[in-house]
């Protein structure tokens, strides 16, 4: 008959263990000591992860929504203080689109974006340049690839900027539907651009910044918007580009198109 399990111990010698006597206490063990400071380390970068996209973004999101509106009112206060008593132009056919032939400095803002389909605060300054000082600025966001064409120009008005983080300024791109506004408004103007479709790209492929995209080689006839982003959300191994035509212009004198003019309005406030 085999021994009981309490016999065993006894036989080798092993009896229960003595509980620890008053006022020792248990060794620490390096390998635990390392291993809780290695998840406190863990827990803290996750924190810095979540604040960075997550709360550092929606501040940033609410600096250059702000500092956009603040550029849009100010243009439109100029035309009405040059204007003065004169009424604004009626809705008329207002010929071909003011080009602004400007040679700007790397992180001079020279246009607003607004695209409906972003959400109501989605209105961003583009700026010369393509940089983090430019896609990083608390004040900027969107970036103008500085060889492409400016707004309204025949060819290829091509804009950068993130999708996540530091205010994430095409963080919706994947949802444009066909048919939706993206709206330019310069000093000169408004530009309405109509999104046409999709594209995915590595980031090497560079020729979707051509007059022509795929075709340096072509002379533009057509007046288009690109938007580039880094793609899948939270990556750059590959960019989302989404292509718009020109639909019309206005000057600035005659106010921003109807569909955004009450939206427009809260931005002077």
């Amino acid at each position: 008959m085999s021994e009981s399990l309490p016999e065993a111990h006894r036989a080798r010698g092993r009896g229960p263990r003595a509980p620890h006597e008053p006022g020792e206490h248990p060794r620490v063990s390096v390998v635990g000591v390392l291993g809780e400071l290695l998840l406190t380390a863990g827990v803290l970068i996750l924190l810095f992860l979540g604040w960075q996209l997550w709360w550092n973004d929606a501040i940033m999101a609410g600096q250059q929504s702000s500092a956009a509106s603040d550029l849009s009112a100010k243009w439109t206060e100029e035309e009405r203080a040059a204007r003065g008593d004169a009424p604004p132009p009626a809705p008329a056919d207002y010929g071909e689109p003011l080009v602004d032939t400007t040679r700007y400095d790397n992180g001079d803002a020279f246009a607003v974006m607004y695209v409906p389909r972003f959400g109501e605060d989605s209105q961003r300054n583009i700026a010369e340049g393509y940089g983090l000082d430019v896609l990083n600025s608390f004040d900027l966001g969107v970036g103008h690839y500085p060889d492409t064409q400016m707004p309204g120009e025949v060819g290829n008005f091509a804009i950068a900027a993130h999708r996540s983080a530091y205010g994430g300024g095409m963080h919706e791109i994947e949802q444009l539907q066909l048919g939706d506004a993206i709206y330019i408004q310069t000093r000169d103007g408004w530009y309405t651009y109509r999104f046409r479709d999709f594209e995915y790209v590595t980031p090497d492929t560079v020729d979707v910044l051509a007059a022509v995209p795929h075709h340096p080689e072509l002379q533009p006839t057509d007046r288009i918007v690109t938007l580039t982003s880094c793609n899948p959300l939270y990556s750059t191994a590959e960019r989302i580009i989404a292509y718009g035509v020109l639909e019309s212009w206005q000057p600035i004198a005659a106010g921003p198109p109807a569909e955004i003019a009450p939206i427009v309005a809260t931005w002077e406030s």
